[in-house]
């Protein structure tokens, strides 16, 4: 999708709409490179949005179908003390055996 670039609205730049939507600016150019926001491109090949357009999509009101909202379950506290669980996911120490030299001959 293109926009004409004749009209006097401001531009906006990807690092601006990323900020706007806390997104990197990478995923503003999928965004339209997908159709879901059209661009206009500098003579130097760089993409710019519409502010108004832009504005829309943040509020809602592109007139798209809304996507389906995932509710992901809560997530559990984590065990009290460093924050961090046992053994930071590490395989756990060989046990302990008082009789014996390490596995290693004696002789």
């Amino acid at each position: 999708m293109s926009i004409d670039p004749s009209d006097s609205e401001p531009l906006l730049t990807p690092a601006e709409v990323a900020a706007m939507f806390r997104v990197d600016p990478k995923t503003v150019t999928r965004w339209a490179k997908a159709g879901k926001l059209s661009s206009v491109r500098t003579l130097g090949g760089h993409r710019r949005y519409l502010a108004s357009e832009v504005r829309a999509l943040l509020a809602g009101t592109t007139g798209a179908e809304p996507e389906t909202e995932v509710v992901l379950p809560p997530v559990p506290p984590r065990p009290a003390g460093t924050g961090l669980p046992p053994n930071r996911g590490q395989a756990p120490p060989p046990p302990s055996n008082p009789g014996s030299s390490g596995g290693l001959p004696t002789g």
